[in-house]
């Protein structure tokens, strides 16, 4: 053979090897939403897939609507957070058929009004009767995330079940964090919308008010769910999220690294160094498939 056949070859080679991977490289769409721990796991799970498993991902971030018609639509291929049996389904039922929801990686949220525990109530019927302490930019005021969000809702519910005459203010996450930061550290009033997980709880001395009606329900788990038949297009990670649990240590870690950073990837790739026990724990799932 001579060398111009041998060149000849071996560019078909290359050629053909190029096409393999490219046929083997997946490209995920994951959908996220502005809650903290959403955020967190996002980006902990892009690096993971795409440093160490060849996956491209995009992390898409769009409203609670627009997330479940997109799974819906198979423009989103997965979000790694739905609260059930209570929070999310509202968002989940006019798309269930749509939509296959996979195992639970949290297990007991908690969601409601939350006050610092330097403030003298402990009920949210208490808030009504100390509606003056909690004005803010002149009106008696709760600080929500966006008004979309299904904490928001319950919100606007509960100002209307215990006959509240407040207002709230709808924001973004980061926002509202802001606005208790700064009367936490004059050890003001204040009463915000907020969730377990969150690193808040750690980082400050809170407590939720108490809900004798019940508005916020009862504690839902964390899923993971997809756009449908994902389980069967990309067994292996399917396999490897069904394996992913998380707690409070494991998840509060994660999310106080990247409040500490300031930056997602960072705090998600220092988390993920420091913790390779457990992540190489949830990939063994994949190998087993």
């Amino acid at each position: 053979m001579n060398k111009m056949s041998s060149s000849v070859l071996m560019v078909g080679l290359l050629a053909a090897v190029t096409g393999v991977q490219a046929d083997d490289h997946k490209s995920l769409v994951i959908g996220t939403n502005n809650w903290a721990e959403n955020i967190a796991v996002a980006n902990m799970w892009k690096i993971i897939l795409e440093e160490e498993h060849g996956y491209d991902i995009e992390l898409s971030d769009v409203s609670k609507s627009v997330l479940y018609s997109g799974l819906a639509n198979e423009d989103i291929d997965l979000s790694m957070e739905i609260w059930l049996p209570t929070t999310d389904a509202s968002f989940l039922e006019p798309h269930k058929d749509e939509i296959d929801v996979h195992d639970v990686w949290y297990e007991g949220t908690g969601l409601g009004l939350v006050v610092p525990s330097y403030v003298d109530i402990d009920t949210i019927p208490e808030i009504g009767e100390n509606a003056d302490a909690y004005e803010y930019q002149g009106r008696p005021t709760i600080l929500g995330i966006d008004s979309g969000s299904a904490i928001a809702g319950s919100t606007d519910d509960a100002i209307d079940v215990y006959e509240l005459p407040f207002n709230q203010i709808n924001s973004s996450g980061p926002a509202m964090m802001a606005a208790l930061d700064d009367a936490y550290q004059r050890e003001e009033p204040i009463v915000v919308t907020l969730w377990s997980p969150h690193w808040a709880f750690a980082e400050y001395d809170l407590k939720y008010l108490e809900d004798p009606k019940g508005v916020y329900g009862e504690s839902d788990d964390i899923h993971w769910m997809s756009r449908k038949d994902f389980g069967d297009d990309d067994p292996w990670l399917t396999s490897v999220l069904n394996d992913w649990h998380m707690d409070d240590d494991s998840l509060g870690g994660l999310m106080a690294e990247i409040e500490q950073t300031g930056d997602p990837v960072e705090g998600a790739q220092t988390w993920i160094d420091e913790n390779r026990d457990l992540i190489d724990e949830w990939l063994a799932a994949g190998d087993e498939e």
